[in-house]
């Protein structure tokens, strides 16, 4: 059921075959580990909307020479939006679907370029070409998209016609002429032939306001200054505001100064984790906003240490439930590796379409507050919150030992926390398809699955069905609310990671929840 990979010149690791197969072939061509990072993730817009694509943003954490770079590649909200207007129309919350002031400019097409820019090697029309393929010639239908527009709420459904009279069944043939054509336009012209070209000019004209020339035409990637903690003898390191990468190195802080039981089928072990996820993440939405410096509120959350009991399940309200977004990584011959997550946030996004391309917008401005005053108050310019943080370890000689990642919205954290623990702490790392498809736990939120810090009713754990059968007892016996999942169950996430050994092998593991994840070594 796993999918993983050996290789001394390259591995490759993400949620749909074809892209896998996509960035392996960029890295035979000769391409670097950014190349074939993009070549994956350009194939995957294509093959996923339901998890990510051109209408989302993205993050992404590059290491190489010994230094981990920081990519930053998330969209602003419109000159348009009016976080007083939307109080006024009674929104406690910003709208969750069908509304266009939760759709800030796209950045993932700006990320690509500005990875490309730094780092690529190849040209990008050799990048993209895989993709422009899929899309053109076809791919089958994976059974997640198939089941997911089964699953779209019928008044949105007429958006996404084009996708659903071909996605049938699974392994059904799907031709995306919108998104091809874009492809081909921005391998020839970058960012401006997205941004000003056909999708922008569709975007601000269904914006009718919200969104200016400008606003569009500005559109860029920021390299950023990387958030890092160090745990278990190693440095891991995230991305720094908006992401909430912070929280997993805060609980990783915390955990450590934990008596971890040594097997982490002990449902201590799963107990002692969630306490120091809540410890850490309870009052998040104070905290993040993307003028938050993180990097210095690490220390005070790792300090919470206190909080955690080690017999009791916290009072503190708290919940978490899944997303949509995609994680892929990959390494090369030379050392260089790639964390990077592009996400539509919820499912489709916003379920709303750019009608003349065909490419369907993400709704992460839900992350922003529309209360007056909030940190994170919706208003032009702003960047929301974001779930998205991929994740990097280096030793403490600066050289790489890990990308990993996962999608599961408010979860994230958590399952990074999980992973992380089990591969630092408890040596679990030689065989990273074991770590990754461990059984887990994660917080759920009772609504829409980005409720996690704002929810007022008590969270509910849910352990997953192949986790260790002691947790689900033990954690009710400590006081947690438990609910028993199924198996392989893609609400906890879809997490891939690449360690690269001692003896310089690379081995990648793709999560088995992805159904079509693989992982592939050259």
């Amino acid at each position: 059921m796993s999918s993983g990979a050996h290789s001394r010149h390259g591995v490759v690791a993400s949620a749909d075959g074809v892209a896998t197969q996509a960035g392996a072939h960029v890295l035979a061509l000769g391409g670097n580990a950014v190349d074939a990072a993009i070549a994956t993730n350009a194939a995957m817009a294509v093959v996923a909307p339901h998890l990510c694509g051109m209408g989302g943003d993205l993050f992404a954490l590059v290491h190489t020479n010994g230094t981990v770079h920081a990519l930053d590649a998330a969209g602003r909200a419109g000159s348009g939006v009016d976080s007083a207007q939307l109080r006024d129309e009674g929104h406690r919350e910003m709208p969750f679907h069908g509304d266009l002031r939760s759709v800030t400019v796209p950045g993932a097409v700006a990320g690509w370029m500005a990875l490309h820019e730094r780092f690529g090697t190849l040209p990008l029309s050799t990048l993209l070409a895989p993709a422009i393929r899929l899309a053109e010639d076809g791919f089958p239908a994976s059974p997640l998209l198939v089941g997911s527009l089964q699953l779209m709420p019928a008044a949105y459904k007429p958006n996404f016609a084009e996708l659903a009279s071909q996605a049938l069944t699974a392994g059904s043939p799907i031709r995306r002429e919108g998104v091809a054509r874009t492809l081909r336009a921005i391998a020839t012209g970058g960012a401006r032939a997205f941004y000003c070209g056909e999708f922008g000019d569709g975007l601000v004209r269904m914006g009718a306001g919200l969104y200016s020339a400008s606003d569009i035409e500005s559109v860029s990637a920021e390299w950023v200054v990387p958030i890092n903690y160090a745990a278990f003898g190693h440095e891991i390191w995230s991305i720094p505001a908006p992401s909430q990468g912070y929280l997993y190195l805060a609980a990783l802080g915390v955990v450590e100064q934990c008596d971890l039981p040594e097997d982490p089928n002990d449902a201590q072990w799963a107990h002692l984790l969630i306490e120091a996820t809540t410890a850490v993440s309870h009052d998040r939405p104070t905290v993040l906003h993307d003028r938050a410096d993180l990097a210095g509120v690490i220390p005070s959350l790792v300090a919470r240490a206190t909080m955690v009991d080690p017999s009791l399940a916290s009072a503190r309200p708290v919940s978490a439930s899944d997303g949509d977004t995609t994680y892929l990584c990959t390494t090369d011959r030379n050392g260089m590796g790639v964390s990077l997550i592009n996400s539509n946030a919820s499912g489709f996004g916003s379920l709303l379409v750019e009608p003349s391309t065909g490419i369907n917008l993400h709704n992460r401005g839900m992350g922003f507050s529309v209360q007056s005053g909030h940190p994170a108050e919706v208003s032009p310019g702003r960047k929301p919150p974001h779930t998205l943080c991929p994740a990097a370890i280096t030793r403490n000689d600066g050289s790489l030992f890990s990308v990993l990642g996962t999608m599961g919205g408010d979860a994230q954290p958590q399952i990074m926390l999980q992973i992380i623990t089990r591969m630092l702490r408890h040596g679990q790392s030689r065989f990273p398809w074991d770590t990754v498809n461990a059984g887990r736990f994660a917080l759920r939120g009772p609504k829409t699955g980005f409720d996690t810090w704002t929810a007022t009713s008590a969270p509910v754990v849910n352990v997953e069905g192949h986790a260790p059968d002691a947790w689900a007892v033990g954690l009710a016996d400590r006081g947690h609310a438990v609910e028993r999942r199924g198996r392989f169950d893609s609400g906890f996430g879809h997490a891939h990671a690449i360690v690269m050994r001692d003896d310089g092998t690379m081995a990648g593991g793709a999560d088995s929840r992805s159904i079509v994840g693989t992982c592939a070594g050259l």
